[in-house]
């Protein structure tokens, strides 16, 4: 990956390989477009991970996305539960500061509360690297959450990115920064 640097400390990023792209922070794969160019604070190696990472409910139903890869067990769940969007948060690991397990664990079940308190459907999960070093962190995916939603959601806890689904469950990665 080549990374440029603009006036304002913001990486540019151009990558060959893997379909990527990004517009508006929006990270997707789109079969013809090879390049991926963003403005952002977030270096591009953690961007990369980010995309590369699985985003698993760790209970049922089974359902693990992939950033811009269609999945077919969260457009079933769509309908069971006659709703068409949701997003996968962590309050783990603020702006990628890795903090202690009580922390986290900590951040993990006042994200919960919040959610509970909004009245979401919401289930159990963990964002991993199939093969990086980082540890996988407590995660939850949340039903029904538009856009605008999740990312003040992530926000409030502090995270570079988010992953948010609409209707077509093709899992997307929202940078926050």
């Amino acid at each position: 990956m080549n990374a440029l640097v603009d006036q304002e400390g913001k990486y540019l990023q151009i990558k060959i390989g893997k379909p990527i792209i990004v517009r508006d922070n929006v990270v997707s794969n789109y079969p013809i477009c090879h390049i991926m160019f963003s403005r952002s604070e977030i270096q591009p190696e953690t961007i990369q991970a980010y995309h590369e990472t699985e985003y698993r409910v760790t209970g049922e139903p089974s359902v693990v996305l992939r950033i811009g890869e269609y999945n077919e067990s969260l457009s079933r769940l769509y309908k069971s539960s006659k709703l068409d969007s949701c997003a996968f948060i962590t309050a783990c690991n603020p702006c990628s500061r890795s903090l202690s397990d009580a922390a986290n664990a900590d951040r993990h079940v006042e994200l919960g509360r919040d959610l509970q308190r909004r009245g979401l459907k919401f289930f159990q999960g963990e964002g991993k690297h199939p093969v990086g070093d980082w540890p996988g962190e407590a995660s939850y995916l949340i039903l029904g959450l538009s856009l605008e939603a999740a990312k003040i959601l992530g926000k409030k806890y502090e995270q570079n990115a988010i992953v948010w689904c609409g209707s077509d469950a093709l899992p997307q990665l929202i940078l926050l920064k």
